[in-house]
């Protein structure tokens, strides 16, 4: 193949790389650490996430991508080139296409920044489609029917809400809540309740291994490590996902208020298919428990993860290649 296609999810938390007739070949988080006194990169993904606020005084670990918009572009342009030739590895002699998928609310300048960061990264042409779509085509949903389809996009720095039509959104919102913010407010939590300071590696550990949004049948308790603040010395402290629900409680209902919003907007006819097929859940931040149980309850539609969620818009922005690329040769 003279070609090689690829789709990249841009995401805060983490990039995800898509090579079409490949599937998802790379899954990194984006963060990005250099020295402070030389500029030049120390690490990129993986090994830079583990030096995150464990690092000397002289070397920063960053996350250059905030809220799903570049807030730092040399480096967002480093570490896609980085993530690319990756991906790739030594056989690509032609530059490649690349379809990059944004937050459906940013701005022209945003998205501009995107496009100019990709091509300084090495593409040969850029796409760049709107992630509620690729979320859409990643779970497998067919959106160029007449038929309305709900998509609720959960990622690290953003959610997006859509509905989809004919291969094209009819409502939506995009809201710089996600998964980022259920840390932030688990770490507030811990501080609040239990005098306790602990890091963005720890709140995401917690998150993950008991996070609740919805009561559950039976707690799930955790072990967690951290600082307290009354004696300064590093203190153990047994918490429960019932306080995890409590703790997510703000963060969680404002998801399902941009849901609300987004709904009461909907045209009656493709308000109706939605009630009849249900809303889809897609994003890192959807793997949250009982995050089905909660729109469900809220909303009263009945609603479902994609199978795989975290790969969802990867997969969904490959295809979008694959069929541009196989629009175009034919």
């Amino acid at each position: 193949m003279q070609y090689t296609d690829i789709g990249i999810d841009l995401g805060t938390a983490s990039i995800l790389v898509y090579i079409r007739g490949k599937g998802v070949v790379l899954k990194e988080p984006s963060v990005v650490a250099f020295d402070r006194d030389t500029n030049k990169v120390k690490a990129i993904g993986e090994d830079a996430r583990l030096m995150l606020g464990r690092t000397p005084g002289n070397i920063i670990a960053v996350r250059p991508l905030r809220q799903g918009v570049i807030s730092d572009y040399t480096v967002t342009e480093k570490m896609m080139e980085y993530f690319i030739r990756k991906a790739l590895g030594k056989r690509s002699i032609r530059k490649p296409r690349i379809a990059v998928c944004v937050p459906s609310g940013v701005t022209e300048v945003e998205k501009k920044a995107v496009e100019d960061a990709t091509y300084q990264a090495g593409a040969r042409e850029v796409s760049v489609i709107e992630e509620p779509i690729a979320a859409a085509i990643g779970a497998g949903i067919d959106i160029s029917k007449p038929c309305g389809n709900m998509i609720v996009d959960i990622g690290g720095g953003t959610s997006d809400v859509a509905v989809i039509s004919l291969g094209g959104t009819v409502v939506s919102a995009s809201i710089k809540i996600a998964g980022d913010d259920f840390d932030e407010a688990l770490i507030r939590y811990m501080r609040k309740k239990h005098n306790l300071l602990i890091g963005e590696r720890t709140a995401e550990d917690i998150k993950i291994r008991i996070g609740s949004a919805f009561p559950r049948p039976e707690p799930d308790y955790m072990d967690v490590r951290g600082r307290n603040l009354v004696s300064g010395l590093p203190n153990t402290i047994r918490v429960s996902s019932e306080e995890t629900e409590e703790a997510l409680k703000e963060t969680t209902s404002q998801i399902v208020e941009a849901i609300h919003s987004v709904l009461e907007k909907t045209p009656p006819e493709l308000a109706a298919d939605i009630a009849d097929r249900g809303i889809v859940l897609t994003g890192g931040g959807s793997l949250l428990r009982g995050l089905e149980e909660l729109i469900s309850d809220k909303t009263g539609i009945n609603t479902m993860t994609a199978e795989d969620p975290m790969t969802a818009v990867a997969i969904g922005t490959g295809r979008y290649v694959e069929f541009l690329a196989g629009y175009r040769e034919d």
